[in-house]
């Protein structure tokens, strides 16, 4: 069981200074507090998120993956009971604390959701969507993009012959790269994966698997998981949570070899 006064442990010395290293973190929170009325959901969270690695949010369902994710691109804003704290540094910029619009935040951040939610449009106009709202309108570019990034999810030859046909006319894995082509369209830098597979056949699954392996080499992915053996195959930075508060986060090799902390140790045990 969980001991409840474990400190979190980190497989660095902690949470760095904004001026070390800059650029060796794209995503960075400090003290990040997220209430609805009396339930404290997130607790006091410091973090950092390595550039053009995976990072696996690790833990038990309700221990408060999703809300993290939200907090990243503000979807929180959505909720009014929410009450969020702290500080989230996307690059250099505190989204929390900014008056930046938040249509450009989020920009940054493709979301790819536990069930795919495709437009009811065709499958060209769901990659084009995106482009559209940034103001493209050259059919040769947006012709261009729809096609490069089909490519990128490995969607273009399957779909090459029928980009008109609605795209509920997919398969539910189809789907879901359709869905993260969409996201890339608007060339953000972080993808925020919610459970991307939880939904999906073991097929489909191996499939997004690959691609957030060969993705990440241009993007930074942080991927929201309970799966022990998903989080081992992808994970270059892990991070596990319970109840809201991170126990233990770094190397994934050493935090599943050699938990430090008894609720961890319980986990894995029970993942296997």
């Amino acid at each position: 069981m969980f001991i409840a006064e474990e400190k979190t442990i980190t497989a660095s010395t902690g949470f760095s200074d904004s001026h070390e290293n800059p650029a060796k973190h794209i995503v960075r929170i400090k003290n990040l507090n997220v209430h609805a009325g009396e339930h404290h959901i997130l607790k006091n969270v410091d973090l950092e998120i390595p550039r053009n690695k995976i990072t696996v949010l690790l833990g038990p369902s309700g221990c408060g993956k999703t809300t993290m994710l939200k907090c990243m691109n503000k979807l929180t804003d959505l909720y009014r009971e929410l009450e969020v704290s702290g500080n989230i540094f996307i690059e250099k910029d505190d989204i929390l604390n900014t008056t930046t619009n938040i249509a450009s935040i989020r920009q940054k951040m493709g979301l790819l959701s536990q069930r795919p939610y495709p437009l009811p449009v065709s499958i060209y106009k769901n990659v084009s969507y995106g482009l559209k709202l940034k103001g493209v309108r050259d059919r040769k570019l947006i012709d261009f993009s729809v096609e490069k990034h089909l490519r990128e999810v490995g969607l273009w030859e399957e779909v090459k012959n029928r980009l008109n046909a609605p795209a509920t006319s997919l398969s539910i894995g189809q789907q879901q790269r359709l869905c993260l082509a969409r996201g890339l369209a608007v060339k953000p830098s972080i993808i925020l994966a919610d459970e991307p597979t939880s939904a999906l056949d073991p097929i489909s699954s191996k499939i997004i698997e690959n691609l957030f392996k060969d993705l990440k080499k241009h993007y930074t992915i942080i991927l929201v998981t309970h799966v022990l053996r998903q989080a081992i195959r992808l994970a270059d930075h892990a991070i596990f949570m319970i109840d809201g508060e991170i126990i233990e986060q770094g190397d994934p090799e050493e935090l599943f070899k050699n938990p430090q902390t008894e609720g961890l140790r319980a986990y894995l045990v029970d993942g296997n």
